[in-house]
């Protein structure tokens, strides 16, 4: 591997005076760091490129004394479907692990967790698990997305744990998800179905139950103390004004979300090496294929910067977004590697950020805040990304209202939505439930509710057709077409986009792919609007007819007609000659 010197982290007793000795001339100690903690000790190891797979002994020897331990050397598990990163050639299906589906109510309950299974309770664990997931691939497969965004499923012994977003061990699925070893039977099983897996990573925080929080390493392992800490300062432009105070990026960096969430000081240099190869052994373990990394602008910027480096230059291919809940494109762009607007001293080399300034305007056009002209605007200001097609865009999340409920119900605009996220540009994130219509509600426990036939007791399946309503099957089937032909016309998905400002509110989309092109007229309002064929003509000089890729009803361009449009509509069109 790139990564072939790591840092081994030992825990025990009075290791100041500990020297440490490997028995193979192709694992080598480089150097044997203590700590003021003396129960941890930092083992520089080198791994040669020649040596074999196998256990090694390390012989830990104080005073005369010596003890062994065996130290695991794995075979790289090389594989095509691995490591393969994503690209605006698929569409994420994200899934809340807790909320999803249950594939095995045995490891609901845990005699010693400190949070109880509680299916009644909106902010209890309702008990999905890696097995549901997996027993859901042939669905997710048929729907037609691509790629998998999981929340985390790492240990969470705490309290209010479901979310999975307060880890207490960094090296261990939660067993009320599974095991690793099943963890890693879901990436090869959906690989199997060439569906990708995104692991949700978190390098900002842990949980308050973690064995390092009662016994750190060292003073600076966290920021602040138990006792005292700065809370979180939200404004993610910090880091990135000019004009900005340091003490505001220090709250950003340094603060806590909460008293059960303490904040890591990544700038602690031990703590720097073992975040990026945990990352990287989850990576190579388990085979996965992106990261989404939560809370991105909390952490240091500069780990940050290093941490994406390291991984990309193990997994060229791969690719990682970072949650920046931020709804203005310049502030977005700073992010983002080779950002045009970014003046700074280090790059921060993460390839992609979520757009919550897109989500934002169609949010908006949702709830009839702002018109579809707020939309267009957002994305005019795409010359500030180094790469909006590396963009994830989304109409909704576990963080905030479901689509559905901004929507009021009003599935035609809804619709509309679904096709901005899909034919725009960008990474599609479609949360789990969309193809339904969860509505959900204001609460986290909410709009976070279990997908209905996951759990035992649910009164009907909406992963079958039967089980669904006509309004759900209606969805259903209307998103599953509109993947089928982002798969089918490849120009909807890898298509540079040209779109044209939005005259009463018909707003009209261009995708353009080698020889190929496609037209998305999108109207919104509440009135039948119409559109001559000299204003198509405009767009497509020297083009003479468009194919409704879904009614297959056909345009003459040169027939100088009037065609009619349904009120908030979208309607996708090829260009044929």
């Amino acid at each position: 591997m790139e990564w072939d010197t790591l840092q081994l982290m030992v825990y025990g007793e009075d290791l100041a005076n500990v020297d440490v000795i490997s028995e193979n001339d192709g694992l080598v100690i480089l150097g044997v760091n203590t700590v003021e903690n003396s129960s941890y000790l930092f083992v520089d190891v080198a791994v040669s490129e020649t040596l074999e797979a196998g256990n090694y002994n390390l012989i830990f020897v104080r005073d005369g004394a010596e003890t062994e331990f065996y130290y695991p050397i794995l075979e790289r598990e090389n594989s095509s479907k691995k490591h393969l990163g994503f690209s605006n050639e698929d569409v994420i299906y994200l899934i809340f692990a807790d909320r999803f589906c249950d594939g095995n109510s045995g490891n609901n309950n845990i005699d010693d967790s400190l949070d109880k299974f509680t299916s009644a309770d909106l902010d209890g664990r309702k008990g999905g698990d890696i097995e549901g997931i997996i027993s859901k691939l042939d669905y997710l497969k048929a729907l037609g997305v691509t790629a998998l965004w999981i929340t985390p499923m790492l240990e969470n012994n705490m309290w209010m744990s479901y979310h999975g977003y307060a880890a207490t061990d960094l090296y261990k699925i939660d067993q009320r998800f599974g095991s690793n070893e099943l963890y890693k039977k879901l990436v090869e099983e959906a690989h199997k179905k060439d569906l990708k897996i995104i692991l949700d990573h978190v390098s900002n925080h842990i949980g308050i139950n973690h064995h390092w929080v009662n016994n750190l390493p060292s003073k600076d392992w966290i920021n602040g103390t138990l006792d005292y800490f700065i809370p979180a300062s939200h404004d993610k432009i910090a880091f990135l004004d000019v004009h900005g105070d340091s003490n505001m990026v220090k709250f950003h960096q340094d603060g806590w979300f909460s008293n059960y969430m303490p904040d890591l000081n990544q700038r602690n240099f031990y703590l720097k090496n073992y975040l990026i190869q945990n990352t990287i052994w989850w990576i190579e373990f388990a085979g996965i294929d992106g990261i989404r990394e939560d809370t991105y602008p909390y952490n240091d910027q500069k780990y940050l910067s290093e941490w994406a480096e390291e991984i990309l230059k193990e997994y060229p291919n791969f690719n990682i977004v970072g949650e920046v809940w931020q709804g203005t494109p310049v502030i977005l762009s700073g992010y983002q590697r080779n950002s045009p607007v970014r003046k700074l001293n280090f790059d921060s080399n993460l390839p992609s950020v979520t757009d919550f300034a897109l989500s934002d305007a169609i949010r908006n056009f949702l709830s009839g805040r702002k018109n579809i002209y707020n939309i267009y605007e957002i994305i005019a200001q795409d010359m500030v990304y180094s790469d909006p097609d590396n963009l994830v865009v989304f109409i909704d999340n576990h963080d905030i209202d479901r689509a559905m409920l901004t929507a009021e119900r009003n599935i035609d605009i809804f619709k509309i939505a679904l096709n901005l996220i899909l034919f725009t540009r960008g990474i599609p994130a479609i949360f789990y439930g969309t193809e339904i219509g969860i509505e959900g509600g204001k609460k986290h426990g909410e709009l976070r509710q279990p997908f209905p036939g996951g759990f035992t007791g649910d009164l009907r399946n909406a992963f079958t057709q039967a089980g669904r309503t006509d309004e759900e099957e209606e969805l259903f089937l209307y998103l599953k077409k509109l993947l089928t032909l982002r798969k089918e016309y490849p120009v909807l998905a890898l298509g540079k986009l040209t779109h044209f400002y939005p005259m009463e509110n018909v707003y009209v989309l261009q995708k353009t792919y080698n020889d190929k092109k496609a037209i998305i007229i999108i109207t919104a309002g509440d009135e039948r609007h119409q559109v001559h064929t000299t204003q198509l003509k405009i767009f497509l000089p020297g083009e003479n007819k468009l194919r409704n890729i879904i009614t297959n009803e056909i345009i003459d361009l040169n027939s100088n007609e009037v065609i009619q449009f349904d009120d908030n509509s979208a309607e996708i069109f090829i260009v044929e000659n």
